[in-house]
């Protein structure tokens, strides 16, 4: 068995791995245990009761996070020359079509977001080989095909992110920053894992929300108590 660092006693001696602790006793212990020396990323993992292989059981969805990610996300928006100055506007970091579809086959992919348009889906579609694996393929169910690109950009810069359910049942996503005050961070978690819950698909049967973890970058999961979160 591996031997302990200093920093995983250290972490070890603030909560206990075993126990459950409500949503905003974690929301606490994530700071508590967090000792790298950037501003670490906290991400809540939600394991569900669905078979994800069952198209009826895939759970994803979209939610706007009350406080943001704490994350400067960089958006491309991919658009017609009559839109590129609206997505400027809203806050876009990239705006074009042909030339950064280019950049892309070329193997550019420093971005976060896509924004693109139905009209153009034909063009962006090329790129899945590209795109798919990376999670930035472009959906009009994540709101990422749209006609107001403007006000997709902005949603995305406001703290809106996308979620999917991956093959093992689990839910990832980043929820904030450890720089953030346990408050904001339970407020983030809340909004998503409420948001989870309404998605529950008819289809699945007996426990929706198997477990809940609360954790940051290099630090240990904390297992949150299902019973402290109201109506799931």
């Amino acid at each position: 068995m591996a031997k302990l660092t200093k920093k995983q006693k250290e972490a070890l001696s603030k909560y206990d791995p075993g126990q459950q602790y409500s949503l905003e006793e974690a929301s606490t212990i994530v700071k508590d245990i967090t000792n790298v020396k950037f501003d670490a990323s906290v991400d809540l993992d939600v394991r569900l009761g669905v078979d994800p292989r069952k198209a009826d059981q895939m759970v994803r969805g979209v939610v706007a996070l009350p406080h943001g990610t704490g994350k400067d996300v960089k958006v491309l928006v991919l658009c017609t020359p009559d839109k590129e100055e609206e997505a400027k506007e809203a806050g876009a970091d990239y705006v074009g079509l042909d030339d950064y579809i280019a950049k892309i086959e070329g193997g550019w992919t420093d971005i976060d977001v896509i924004i693109t348009m139905p009209n153009v889906m034909a063009k962006v579609g090329r790129l899945g080989r590209v795109l798919g694996p990376r999670g930035l393929m472009p959906n009009p169910k994540s709101g990422t095909v749209t006609l107001d690109v403007g006000k997709a950009v902005r949603e995305v810069k406001a703290g809106k992110i996308d979620f999917k359910v991956d093959k093992f049942g689990i839910i990832h996503a980043s929820i904030g920053k450890v720089s953030f005050t346990p408050e904001k961070i339970q407020e983030n978690a809340r909004e998503l894992i409420n948001t989870i819950s309404k998605l529950k698909p008819a289809s699945s049967k007996g426990t929706y929300f198997k477990s809940i973890h609360l954790s940051s970058t290099m630090s240990p999961g904390v297992k949150v108590d299902k019973g402290s979160i109201q109506g799931i």
